[in-house]
């Protein structure tokens, strides 16, 4: 078992060779030691010397991703099969029937799905198309990422694909700092149910409404395909990776970034901000109000 200096050290390792601001590594990596020197951090159990060392490391550096994090599943510490935390991930998602907690059809004809992971578009692809296909014939449609907590961004595009005629959006870009590159996502040419065309889109937020989830509502917002309804969400716009440095704690460190095509920015640190602000618990209504009025109905 390591000790906490020899986990925080892994940690920081990690963030030094990893975080898509390289910039900011020295400050980090200095201001946790200056702590982990003074004692800080004797003495404490692995989950609440995650919950201080995170606390820390957003002191220094507000970004929400990064984190250390105690999992209850003991993690595989060689390196020669790390895959950033992916099949965990993908786990998660098969048990969780790829995110998508239920469909509704509701009064006035109007679509409801409640999203709670934006899946991987190649496993996931079939149920977000199963989905989207309940849904084919409502006359408006509002998607529910209130307790939506992160995804993959090539779900987030294969989602906001659904809302748009063709192959032809170019929806953003991810820069990778490992790499030095920018992938380009775009709308998708061919997708398992029709496409959602010339109807109203309503899309619910809240202050849980994070990562993979603030992704499809900032995008279809800034395209102008869906209107917001609800509160300014968490503000988490770097695509992470999770590296195992204890049997039961990971550190999460952001290695990408995230770019609009429409803004040239992202939602890191200030959150989808909703077009009509509304508490959480009554986004619903409102958005359904909205959508019944917009039929005439």
């Amino acid at each position: 078992m390591p000790t906490n200096a020899e986990i925080i050290d892994r940690a920081l390792d990690r963030i030094t060779a990893g975080y898509v601001f390289p910039r900011r590594t020295a400050d980090i990596d200095a201001a946790i030691r200056r702590r982990l020197d003074a004692g800080e951090y004797d003495g404490l159990e692995a989950r609440p010397l995650c919950e201080r060392v995170t606390a820390h490391l957003q002191e220094v550096c507000p970004d929400k991703h990064l984190r250390l994090l105690w999992t209850e599943e003991p993690q595989d510490l060689d390196p020669t099969s790390a895959d950033d935390g992916r099949a965990a991930f993908l786990a998660l998602l098969r048990a969780e029937n790829q995110g998508i907690r239920r469909f509704e059809r509701l009064d006035g004809n109007v679509g409801f799905i409640d999203i709670r992971r934006i899946a991987y578009a190649d496993e996931g692809g079939r149920a977000i198309g199963a989905a989207m296909e309940l849904v084919a014939g409502s006359s408006a449609l509002i998607l529910d990422l209130r307790d939506c907590r992160g995804g993959a961004p090539e779900g987030a595009a294969m989602w906001c694909s659904y809302f748009f005629a063709d192959d032809q959006v170019h929806l953003n870009d991810i820069y990778d700092r490992s790499t030095d590159s920018t992938r380009q996502f775009w709308t998708t040419s061919h997708l398992p149910a029709p496409r959602y065309l010339d109807r109203p889109v309503y899309v619910l937020t809240s202050g849980v409404t994070f990562s993979g989830g603030e992704d499809v509502a900032y995008t279809l917002q800034a395209h102008g395909r869906a209107t917001v309804y609800g509160e300014t969400t968490r503000g988490g716009a770097h695509p992470t990776a999770r590296h195992p440095v204890a049997e039961h704690v990971l550190v999460t460190v952001p290695t990408a970034r995230t770019i609009s095509t429409v803004t040239g920015t992202n939602w890191e640190g200030v959150g989808v901000v909703p077009d009509v602000p509304v508490p959480a618990g009554r986004a619903l209504d409102a958005a359904h109000e909205a959508a019944l009025g917009a039929l005439g109905a």
